[in-house]
């Protein structure tokens, strides 16, 4: 390896390190109270060495996200070979969960710690609304190739109030979780429960198939308690 590549390798070493600080940074601590000055003092480099690679804190963090999202987007690469778009979608879900699990400093820093909303990268720019490199034009694409194929209940005919939809039940769904019912319940392991969860959102949106005609009901269990009849309701012919 000559010196130019040396060099190269250790600039990208540095950049690495000053993200992974600035991630951890920003979610403990929060985006406002986080100054470069900090940054530099958690890696133990010079202010001046951070303003060599980020001219500003909102360019350390607008790099940040696009770093974090493609993360995101190359997770669900092998999921598009899925051609079923409910089970596409049902795979995205399980794929979101298990980057929040993997990496659950990138994940509060892209969808739970506030910031303002800077200048795009270039970079991102380019990934942006290519399904292949963009993990929202990725989900977006999957739920118009369901509701192309009236796979969906007709008031999710737009892909974002189906979005909105899902979103609001999985925020639900964690907020539970959150406020302390775990205290008092036995939970499943958690990959039961994402999948589960998932599983309720996606059939919610999901029209449902209508019976065929001719095709049997449920049985009744054995020893199952039979409805109680209303008092004057007519009996069914030849019933004793």
């Amino acid at each position: 390896m000559g010196p130019s590549e040396r060099r190269q390798r250790e600039r990208e070493e540095i950049r690495g390190l000053i993200l992974d600080a600035a991630r951890e940074l920003f979610v403990t601590e929060g985006y406002e109270a986080v100054t470069m000055r900090r940054i530099a003092e958690r890696i133990e480099y010079s202010a001046t060495a951070i303003y060599f690679h980020f001219k500003d804190k909102e360019a350390l963090m607008g790099e940040l996200c696009a770093v974090d999202f493609y993360t995101l987007a190359t997770q669900l690469t092998k999921i598009a070979r899925v051609e079923d778009p409910l089970e596409r979608m049902r795979r995205i879900g399980q794929a979101y969960a298990g980057f929040a699990a993997e990496f659950p400093n990138h994940y509060r820093l892209m969808f739970m710690t506030p910031h303002p909303q800077g200048n795009i990268p270039d970079v991102a720019m380019q990934r942006h609304g290519n399904p292949e490199e963009d993990a929202y034009a990725f989900l977006k694409s999957t739920v118009e190739q369901a509701i192309a194929e009236k796979r969906l209940r007709p008031e999710y005919s737009i892909p974002s109030s189906c979005r909105r939809q899902s979103g609001r039940r999985a925020r639900r769904r964690l907020a539970e979780h959150r406020e302390g019912v775990r205290s008092v319940v036995e939970w499943r392991p958690i990959k039961k429960r994402v999948t589960t969860i998932i599983d309720i959102m996606v059939d919610g949106l999901a029209l449902a198939k209508p019976r065929k005609a001719g095709s049997p009901t449920r049985p009744r269990r054995a020893g199952s308690p039979t409805r109680p009849r209303r008092a004057g309701s007519p009996t069914r012919p030849g019933a004793k």
